[in-house]
């Protein structure tokens, strides 16, 4: 089958988001299918282009004027579709409904081209809090029109359990991993002190990165003796950083809490192998959500590291290597996650073994598993 994938930004090398869409495509790939990426991208002459895999598209130039055309115009990707006899869309959901990406859809549609589209996180509107004011409008103008988009869709691609979204019937995956481009960790220390946790994301107010800030407070409080450090690698916001320098200043731990930044490659292999547990999402709550099966978390397995979380998650829940805590705002105890950790002997290629099923040629293979099922 001949398939676009879809997404309305770029790549990164520091983003996980971009991994993850290389991991699908490769995915789809090794199912035996011909993919090509369209995705947009600023060249380093400043103009702003529509790209399929390495080729330039369309150039809409530079300046205003070029960020505005790429919203709007869709016209040379129909042509590109119709012209190379694309059999199916993946398109990445950018929560970002609007009447030109309808008629978009539309067009695909009357050509009997499926169209599937993934909406990453469900629901989303609440991951929104504390957005600025242009990024709000944008959900609401994307609240107007997703339902009138939706049925332009053939199913809705959701890593949740819900079995419509926007009135559209879903296909229900888990989030995979690209093995190949995760290094697994050489060995577990037996009782490590120090004790080196890791947080690895793009940290935002759902990550709760602030209870294990205020559980360190609390534990260096109270003396409990082995000292303990939390890494946090990637980009912070600047409502995050604020919230996390108060509680940093108000238990005195500055030295305790290292920011690294951004980190690939070698060097957040090199930070994976010197810790001993790893930190995913602990305020999944705080945007009302529970059952999500987050990318983290399967990267974390895939390395071969205990971690804790705070939702729901069924491929994770029932694993000796989780520790569950609770979905609220409390500190998380630092000597619980000692206790746990000391209580254990883990060994990182078993717990990457328990995760193989999450491959991303498996998951995506199950797309395409539905859609031949499914023909309408």
């Amino acid at each position: 089958m001949k398939i676009l994938f879809f997404i309305f930004h770029g790549f990164s090398p520091y983003s996980g988001v971009s991994r993850k869409i290389i991991g699908q495509v490769d995915g789809l790939r090794k199912n035996g299918h011909d993919v090509d990426i369209c995705h947009y991208d600023i060249l380093p002459d400043g103009h702003h282009c529509r790209m399929i895999n390495d080729d330039v598209l369309e150039d809409f130039g530079t300046g205003l004027k070029a960020s505005i055309k790429r919203r709007i115009y869709y016209g040379a990707v129909v042509d590109y579709i119709l012209t190379h006899n694309i059999e199916l869309i993946y398109i990445r959901s950018f929560n970002n409904a609007d009447p030109f990406i309808i008629h978009f859809l539309k067009r695909l549609k009357q050509h009997g081209i499926k169209v599937i589209m993934e909406v990453p996180t469900y629901p989303y509107d609440h991951e929104y809090k504390g957005y600025p004011f242009v990024e709000k409008m944008g959900l609401r103008i994307d609240h107007i029109f997703r339902r009138r988009q939706a049925r332009q869709l053939f199913r809705i691609v959701t890593f949740s359990d819900a079995e419509n979204i926007f009135g559209i019937k879903t296909i229900n995956i888990s989030n995979g991993i690209d093995f190949k481009s995760i290094h697994v960790k050489d060995k577990m220390r037996k009782t490590p002190s120090p004790f080196n946790l890791i947080g690895v994301a793009e940290v935002h107010y759902w990550h709760g990165f602030d209870r294990i800030i205020s559980g360190m407070g609390e534990y260096y409080k109270q003396n409990m003796g082995r000292e303990v450090y939390f890494h946090i690698v990637g980009g912070v916001g600047a409502s995050e950083q604020s919230l996390f320098d108060d509680i940093i200043s108000r238990y005195s731990i500055k030295k305790y809490i290292i920011f690294h930044g951004e980190l690939f490659g070698e060097k957040l292999d090199e930070l994976f192998e010197k810790a001993d547990f790893a930190v995913a999402s602990l305020g999944r709550h705080r945007t009302e959500i529970d059952k999500i099966k987050t990318l983290k978390n399967r990267e974390y397995a895939a390395r071969g590291i205990p971690f804790v979380y705070s939702e729901t998650d069924s491929d994770f829940d029932d694993k000796n290597y989780i520790m569950k805590a609770p979905a609220d705002d409390s500190p998380i105890p630092i000597k619980g996650i000692l206790d746990f950790y000391d209580s254990h002997s883990f060994d990182p290629s078993e717990i990457r073994e328990s995760v193989t099923h999450l491959d991303w040629k498996i998951q995506m293979g199950r797309v395409i598993d539905y859609i031949k099922e499914n023909q309408i």
